[in-house]
């Protein structure tokens, strides 16, 4: 049977600003039911935890904001750096963004992007007495993969993963490492309704409560894969510098080669 659902932009919301309760002006915008999951792209988070520094400050936030350098590159216009932020997400200028930001200032992520979500389905749950959960949602590139896509960087009371690992497909087959990460597809999914000009910064998915659970499921973090799991901890070109440094030390402590 055929799984339908449907994802809407939330209007109406006004303009964030440090200090808003995001959970009360949500309610105020939407009717909410149970199973309903809210979408909230995490810029309006940002905003209303003060999260942002001058302009003129972005290089520097960014380094604070880094834990670890994966790549960087030279370009006409500057440097981009790849790096780890402290909530252990990979991308871009360790999120620090000037779009949709006050005017003379960029926005960091939140501090604890779970702890924000988590918070948020609380306020809500308690506001309507519907059983919601919460996805933050940011823009990120993928390796080896052009564009961009909004993925999950906080949840709360949403089931991140589905995991079929131990089911069959429609073949019968086992599947043994089949784990959707159903927070990121959603993120994705609700950037089509909400876009990055439109002024809409929430939507609510309906038709898929079975991915809602109690608020002390695993968050977002969850996602992040372990460093003993990462093939890729650096850059290509960090790699070839590294190796080359390593046998470069190697050959010079085991001595000059006999050329008799």
């Amino acid at each position: 049977m055929a799984v339908k659902f449907s994802i809407e932009g939330v209007e109406g919301l006004p303009e964030i600003v440090r200090g808003h309760d995001l959970a009360a002006l949500i309610v105020d915008a939407v009717d909410l039911a149970d199973g309903d999951i809210l979408v909230i792209t995490s810029k309006i988070v940002s905003k209303a935890e003060g999260r942002f520094v001058q302009a003129v400050d972005r290089e520097q936030a960014i380094t604070d904001e880094t834990v670890r350098v994966v790549a960087t590159r030279v370009f006409d216009g500057g440097i981009t750096r790849i790096v780890e932020n402290r909530q252990g997400i990979i991308g871009a200028a360790a999120g620090v963004d000037a779009s949709n930001a006050p005017d003379g200032t960029v926005l960091l992520l939140p501090v604890d992007p779970d702890a924000s979500a988590r918070a948020l389905a609380t306020g809500i749950r308690a506001l309507t007495g519907a059983a919601v959960g919460v996805i933050l949602s940011d823009t990120l590139g993928r390796p080896w993969r052009e564009g961009q896509t909004d993925i999950a960087i906080g949840a709360a009371g949403v089931h991140v993963f589905e995991d079929l690992r131990g089911s069959t497909d429609a073949a019968g087959k086992p599947l043994a490492v089949t784990m959707p990460c159903v927070a990121d597809e959603l993120a994705g999914a609700a950037e089509l309704v909400k876009g990055k000009s439109s002024g809409v910064p929430v939507a609510v998915v309906r038709g898929l409560g079975r991915f809602v659970g109690d608020l002390d499921l695993p968050g977002a973090r969850s996602i992040q894969r372990p460093a003993d799991r990462d093939l890729f901890r650096i850059g290509a070109d960090e790699a070839y510098n590294e190796g080359y440094r390593d046998g470069f030390d190697e050959s010079q402590a085991e001595g000059p080669l006999d050329s008799a």
